[in-house]
């Protein structure tokens, strides 16, 4: 075992010492580009040229254009999509503590790394996503994990370091889920995403396997194979975690938002269920004080749920948005939720009230963004 892990080290330590070698010298100024200016960052996804709109608030909470920035990539589709071109959630990714926004150009099978400054992004990096079509990308600490959708389905990791990406073909790790370019998007993998503590390393699989695949994570990477939970017919597809630290899972197939344990194997163990009543329901997001909204794409509507210790989950209620209700991210002091509304490539604000409840503070139309995916807030 001791012998593993130091080759593992010197393995990780190789690789980033030759990408280290090509970096700019500012690679090593950290975070010197985070302002604490609130903003939102939407992905278009479009095929001709990948953009990332950045909006500041207004005093009611609804949003404002502030930039607009290319990627260096191209957006893409997956087979059969309409309102959701990736058909995942966590296309986007922001890194408070780093100061890093992270976006995926699944046309390109690249990332793009931009510093942030307020509402301001600086491009510093495009990559290889380390596979093909890549939808969903995640953070931990120094690590960074992507989800490529092709080629069979990949999860790729990477280093942070001084806001540079490092890759480490080591922690490449195949899906077998046989996907390529005319896979259906419901059997494309939905999300990539860590537990609270960095511990372990999640994967949706949706219609391709019906599974959640856990890898253990730790300073070398993840597992050699992930722990599989099925479940048949749910269509496993975006996920949080709720304030106890329980997985809050979108089932589309059954329409339900369900509350599993996870544990210290990686197996799940359901706690709660609850049925939204809508059609297509498929993104899911928190907020601070542990409402759970849930996207309905079909019906174009959000679910507030609520949550308990036990995990018990309760629906509370449903609020209208733009047709083609995609992923969703709450604003950082927990007073606002910003919703994409695939159909016409629009984000909705709602502020948030007691229990949890929306009031719409207005709407704006993203350029270039129908079916579009992929928000974030700072």
């Amino acid at each position: 075992m001791k012998f593993i892990s130091k080759v593992a080290a010197v393995t990780v330590a190789g690789a980033a010492a030759a990408a280290l070698s090509a970096l700019p010298a500012s690679a090593a100024t950290g975070n010197a580009w985070a302002w604490h200016t609130p903003a939102v960052f939407v992905q278009t996804d479009n095929a001709s040229g990948n953009t990332i709109l950045a909006y500041t608030r207004t005093a009611s909470g609804g949003l404002q254009q502030a930039g607009s920035y290319p990627t260096g990539g191209n957006g893409g589709a997956t087979n059969g999509s309409v309102v959701d071109h990736l058909s995942s959630e966590g296309s986007l990714a922001y890194d408070r503590q780093a100061g890093l926004l992270y976006a995926v150009n699944a046309g390109s099978n690249t990332i793009t790394v931009f510093r942030v400054r307020g509402a301001q992004l600086i491009r510093s990096q495009v990559l290889s996503s380390g596979g093909q079509f890549p939808v969903s990308i995640t953070f931990h600490g120094n690590q960074v994990f992507v989800l490529n959708a092709w080629g069979g389905a990949s999860i790729a990791g990477f280093l942070q370091f001084g806001g540079y990406l490092i890759p480490v073909p080591s922690w490449t790790r195949d899906l077998s889920l046989g996907t390529t370019s005319s896979t259906i998007f419901t059997g494309t993998p939905g999300q990539i995403g860590f537990t609270p503590d960095g511990s372990q390393l999640l994967v949706t699989t949706k219609n391709a396997a019906d599974t959640v695949d856990v890898f253990a994570d730790g300073l070398f990477g993840p597992s050699a194979e992930p722990t599989v939970t099925s479940l048949p017919g749910t269509i496993p597809f975006g996920f949080t975690f709720d304030q106890y630290g329980h997985l809050a899972l979108v089932e589309t197939g059954a329409g339900a938002v369900a509350t599993f344990a996870i544990a210290p194997d990686g197996m799940l163990t359901q706690l709660g269920s609850a049925a939204t009543g809508q059609a297509a329901t498929c993104w899911i997001t928190a907020a601070p004080e542990g409402t759970l909204y849930a996207s309905n794409a079909g019906s174009a509507t959000e679910s507030t749920l609520s949550s308990e210790p036990d995990g018990t989950i309760t629906q509370l209620g449903t609020t209208p948005t733009d047709a083609g209700t995609t992923d969703a991210v709450v604003s950082s002091d927990g007073q606002y939720l910003y919703v994409q509304a695939g159909g016409p490539g629009n984000v909705d604000a709602y502020r948030i009230g007691p229990r949890g409840s929306l009031t719409e503070t207005g709407s704006v139309t993203v350029p270039g963004a129908v079916g579009g995916e992929g928000i974030a807030a700072s």
